[in-house]
């Protein structure tokens, strides 16, 4: 059971807290609830270019990172299509550092053509490395565009288009901090050798003066149920096929999210799951094969994506695919079966509970998604899954009209 502590600034900042003494640490999430989702169509990539933009420098302190290195502490940011976290280590005697560093980011950034340009140019090249110039680099934009008609889930968060960040100004950059970096638009979670007392006492001193701001609207289209079959085709430079499916499931805050979550467990996670025993053990007609789901806030996608062994067809693949998912529809799922992955989700509650980064990272996204102390529930969540709950949500989501295909050929004159 992890003990929250809670406290709201007048600014909005919302501030939740765990304290353990068993590690001389203390780490400091920042949440803010801005993502690619958030990004206008033709100006995407914003919220994952404001990830990099947050290390140049802010509005008292120059480089970020040497004050951090100096104090014994790390750092570092991640981004999403629905949030973008920061977080920072310190021991706990250096702790106040942390509240400074954060809190004058959140005041306001060195906003300098420089600054702007030395950023960018770091997102194209990760555009290119990770996207462009990469075997499957192109895979996520392809597939949200298929997958996705309205909702701004259709493209991932490196963006649309290089273009976008290559032409972004100054000025279109200041206007998207100011209008999502605020306080009253951040979940500030403090886990650690801190007392609750001593985080309240620096979140006053350090936050406490940033006024609020006035946040945009979040009028986000909802995606259209999918009615028929969507299929693509490509071939690209690489060195086998790969075959990309794509099922419309519930949003993250739905009942139904965890059946979906022990479902992907059920088909692909371990070397005794389903596909991976069936397609690439048994048969051998796979090399590799994973199903996941994306997790997002709203509706989100149940993927599966498979490597076919020598000659072996895509089409093959996906017709043997196509059979497991029908067995799992038609066949109660065996409590065997069932009780590994709670028994899985169990343990790894109980092992990320020991350290207080991933506590504290966790804490933050329980808040945004509803309240942090639902966390403690998360395994009996798991544990009230039954088998008829499994068989039903798969019998409604593992059907033709719900699904995406991606082909993905490799090019003739590729040697493979």
């Amino acid at each position: 059971m992890i003990k929250v502590n809670r406290h709201i600034l007048a600014n909005g900042l919302r501030i939740v807290h765990h304290e353990d003494t068993t590690t001389q640490m203390v780490a400091l999430n920042l949440l803010y609830h801005v993502g690619a989702r958030d990004e206008e169509e033709e100006h995407t990539g914003f919220a994952h270019l404001f990830e990099h933009l947050m290390f140049g420098g802010s509005l008292h302190i120059p480089d970020y990172d040497i004050p951090v290195q100096n104090a014994g502490g790390e750092n570092n940011a991640w981004t999403n299509n629905d949030l973008t976290n920061y977080y920072i280590t310190l021991p706990h005697q250096n702790v106040e550092i942390a509240f400074w560093l954060e809190s004058d980011r959140m005041i306001g950034l060195d906003f300098n053509p420089k600054n702007l340009e030395i950023q960018r140019q770091v997102v194209i090249e990760e555009f290119k490395q990770r996207h462009l110039n990469q075997p499957y680099g192109d895979v996520s934009h392809l597939l949200r565009s298929l997958a996705y008609v309205k909702h701004p889930y259709r493209w991932p968060t490196i963006g649309k288009s290089i273009d976008h960040i290559a032409q972004a100004t100054l000025e279109e950059v200041k206007d998207f901090f100011y209008r999502f970096y605020a306080p009253n638009n951040a979940i500030l979670a403090v886990t650690g050798h801190i007392s609750f007392e001593e985080t309240k006492r620096l979140a006053e001193k350090w936050f406490a003066p940033i006024p609020s701001r006035p946040l945009s609207s979040r009028n986000l289209p909802k995606e259209p149920v999918q009615t028929s079959p969507r299929r693509l085709e490509v071939e690209r430079n690489v060195p086998i096929d790969a075959l990309y499916m794509a099922f419309h499931m519930c949003d993250r805050k739905h009942p139904d999210y965890h059946v979906f979550d022990m479902l992907s467990d059920i088909l692909s996670n371990g070397k005794s799951s389903r596909l991976e025993q069936e397609l690439v053990q048994k048969q051998q007609i796979c090399t590799t094969i994973d199903a996941y789901i994306t997790g997002s806030i709203d509706e989100g996608l149940f993927q599966i994506v498979a490597k076919p062994a020598p000659d072996i067809s895509l089409a093959e693949v996906e017709k043997a695919i196509w059979k497991e998912l029908e067995k799992i529809k038609n066949e109660a799922v065996l409590e065997t079966e069932i009780e590994k992955v709670k028994n899985r989700y169990e343990s790894e509650f109980i092992f990320n509970s020991l350290n207080y980064l991933n506590v504290a990272s966790n804490l933050a996204f329980f808040e945004l998604i509803g309240k942090a102390e639902d966390i403690n529930k998360e395994v009996n969540n798991y544990r009230k899954i039954k088998a008829l709950d499994i068989q039903g949500t798969a019998t409604h989501t593992f059907i033709p009209e719900n699904c995406c295909t991606l082909l993905y050929k490799a090019q003739k004159t590729c040697i493979k």
